[in-house]
């Protein structure tokens, strides 16, 4: 009953959008993806994805992607990234499956762990972060604390955040979302987003402060789960 992360999976098995643009590992990536998964992940396991799951804009094409995540073995438990168009009604999406979840504003149990989390946002001083912005990062923030507070009220000591962004920004300064996880005694968190080039430089990863931060991109785990318990 193992653990395991891995997002932006960037699925496209219903509409037009060849992955190899941004960068030659990138060819046949869900291939490599289905391949390392069905070497590492057994029916009992659990598998978080942080986001970026489908370029579909449209629910009835995010299926196609859907399915095939549900396909394979182990349990998973999906939020939101900034790319997923398609994300609609989460009760609506939490009756397509049995072994697929979506996290959005509540929370999902992994042994006597609680897996919160929402979508997140650019962060303030981060080099594009605009007055625009503000709305969004606020309601992300309302948004993390509904999931943890649920987790909260129902129990549980022990938290896993999957947030798709990465919780701070490029100079690595404390966000409301660290001040978040720190309040809440958050134990890890799974983030992704950051892809090849923009990752030098902006690796947040290792305990910091007591909180062990894992960046789950795909293409930085070479497309393969990475075991977060055994």
């Amino acid at each position: 009953m193992a653990l395991y992360t891995i997002s932006d999976l960037h699925l496209a098995m219903n509409v037009e959008k060849p992955m190899d643009i941004f960068g030659e590992n990138w060819v046949n990536h869900c291939e490599k993806i289905k391949k390392n998964w069905l070497e590492k992940i057994k029916d009992d396991d659990t598998v978080l994805i942080a986001g970026d799951i489908s370029w579909s804009l449209k629910e009835s094409d995010s299926k196609f992607d859907l399915d095939w995540i549900d396909s394979l073995p182990g349990k998973k438990i999906i939020s939101k990234g900034n790319h997923d168009y398609w994300w609609g009604s989460i009760s609506k999406l939490n009756k397509l499956y049995d072994n697929t979840k979506f996290l959005q504003n509540n929370f999902y149990v992994y042994e006597n762990y609680a897996v919160c989390g929402t979508r997140g946002w650019i962060c303030p001083g981060s080099d594009k972060y605009s007055a625009k912005d503000e709305k969004i990062y606020n309601r992300e923030q309302i948004r993390l604390k509904l999931s943890l507070d649920a987790a909260k009220n129902s129990g549980f000591k022990d938290i896993i955040v999957m947030i798709h962004y990465p919780p701070t920004n490029e100079k690595f300064e404390k966000s409301a979302f660290i001040e978040i996880f720190e309040e809440y005694n958050v134990k890890k968190v799974i983030y992704g987003h950051l892809h090849g080039p923009s990752l030098k430089g902006k690796l947040f990863q290792g305990n910091i402060n007591g909180i062990e931060y894992i960046l789950s991109s795909a293409d930085y785990l070479n497309f393969s789960p990475k075991l977060i318990i055994q």
